[in-house]
């Protein structure tokens, strides 16, 4: 069994404003012994701020985001969200579970994406408990977003001493469900307001990837790496191919793929490596998940008023999506993410951090 890391991270809260309906909204600030510091809302368990030494020990703030809660209550490409009942894309907004069709909200073109117009990124956690681990809680009622049965989730925060930001993922069900949780936020190493992302060095342990069809719906294939634009297994800058002639890249405009995680254990695995040359920092990305959805926010049209005067625009952060594939209740090849009454739902993510 994976062991939780031990830590001496301690917490401190305070009110963030209110939702529209009245409901209270906090912030939660984790601090280990490194001087790292990790910002959490319980308004769709957003990751607000991360705060992560450089080669030099300069702190700086490497996720995207708002400096008020007003600035997620507007649009937003999910910044930092904790997104559900099921990340990324369902084709047509359907799928089959027990001889039952269900319809979901088209949000995305013809497809159903990151869990519907209120999914779990837009909706009131509550804090559980924990005094060196920020645990959030959720009841999901039977029928909420066209979602079959009553779902409680849980996701636990906690920040180590070794510089490691860690998600527990947890989940029961009272009738078949599916389920795919995920950390949605956008990582910029040099700094949320350094701009570009294109110089970063990406590695992936990763050989295959889903390729998609136009509508960014998987084909059900799953491709070699070997000699695409899709080939991280040795460190490559971003930037490289991400303009490259090629069909995928087009569907796409850029990266947003799901890359299938070569696994060596049943804890967490590496599934990524991030390093920025500018300041030094690294992200590691380990997890339980079979699959890792790689975005480079080619999808952010026009500019948007990030935190502390900045301005985000296109490519200016990147996601790395621990996940189930994308519509898998649809891919019968696909890993499942059916979850039945008496199976418990654990996935665990890791972004580990360090500079050299």
């Amino acid at each position: 069994m994976y062991r939780f890391p031990k830590n001496m991270t301690q917490i401190a809260d305070r009110p963030w404003g209110s939702l529209p309906s009245g409901e209270p909204i906090d912030l939660y600030t984790l601090r280990n012994a490194s001087g790292m510091e990790a910002s959490i809302t319980n308004y769709g368990g957003r990751l607000v701020t991360l705060n992560v030494p450089d080669r030099a020990g300069r702190i700086e703030d490497v996720v995207l985001g708002f400096d008020t809660l007003e600035g997620y209550l507007g649009h937003n490409p999910y910044f930092g969200a904790l997104v559900g009942r099921f990340a990324n894309r369902i084709a047509n907004g359907q799928f089959q579970l027990g001889g039952k069709t269900y319809t979901l909200l088209k949000n995305n073109g013809t497809n159903a994406l990151h869990g519907g117009a209120r999914g779990f990124d837009k909706v009131a956690w509550k804090a559980l408990n924990g005094k060196s681990a920020l645990e959030l809680g959720y009841f999901s009622k039977d029928g909420e977003e066209g979602y079959p049965g009553n779902l409680d989730v849980r996701a636990t925060y906690t920040l180590s001493d070794d510089n490691s930001l860690q998600i527990d993922y947890f989940a029961t069900t009272d009738a078949d469900t599916v389920l795919n949780l995920t950390n949605h936020s956008y990582f910029n190493l040099a700094g949320h307001a350094n701009g570009y992302i294109l110089d970063q060095q990406v590695t992936f342990n990763s050989s295959h990837f889903t390729p998609v069809a136009p509508s960014l719906i998987p084909t059900g294939e799953l491709r070699s790496v070997e000699g695409t634009p899709f080939d991280f297994r040795k460190s490559t800058a971003i930037g490289a191919r991400i303009d490259a002639d090629d069909e995928q890249i087009g569907f796409g405009k850029g990266y947003d793929h799901n890359f299938i995680l070569n696994r060596s254990s049943n804890g967490p695995s590496l599934a990524a490596r991030i390093h920025d040359p500018l300041s030094g920092r690294v992200m590691e990305v380990l997890t339980t998940q079979p699959g890792m959805q790689f975005y480079t926010g080619n999808h952010i049209h026009g500019e948007i008023n990030g935190k502390a005067g900045a301005v985000y625009r296109v490519r200016s952060g990147f996601c790395c999506e621990t996940q189930r594939f994308p519509d898998s209740p649809n891919q019968s090849k696909f890993p499942t993410a059916t979850l039945k009454p008496g199976e418990q739902y654990r996935e665990t993510t890791i972004f580990r951090f360090s500079a050299d």
